[in-house]
């Protein structure tokens, strides 16, 4: 485990994680991400958490940071991300569909 991390868990925290764990219907990112929270705490080291969760290091540190950060409200968020490309503009659109619909009616004679 790297330097400095150490997660104590509360007895709450950690019936909560196990919950998530345990449940059928728990989002497999999220059963992943408490999986990498119990065996920090546990003091498992970095390439144990990795073997036991499946993901790679840095998201097991990503993970390990963020519950020391946010708590277990962490674990079950996504963090926001900025759309990859923006949307076309509204006069282009229209433009490429009345050009589209002109060769449509073009070709059909």
């Amino acid at each position: 485990m790297r330097g400095g991390i150490s997660i104590e868990l509360s007895a709450a925290d950690r019936e909560r994680l196990v919950a998530v764990v345990a449940d059928r219907n728990s989002s497999q990112k999220h059963v992943w991400r408490a999986r990498i929270i119990l065996a920090t705490a546990e003091g498992c080291g970095t390439a144990e958490i990795m073997r036991r969760a499946g993901v790679s290091k840095p998201c097991v540190w990503r993970w390990q940071e963020r519950f020391m950060r946010e708590g277990f409200a962490g674990v079950l968020r996504d963090k926001t991300r900025t759309p990859g490309l923006p949307p076309l503009p509204p006069a282009l659109v229209h433009r490429m569909i009345v050009k589209r619909f002109a060769r449509i009616n073009a070709s059909s004679f």
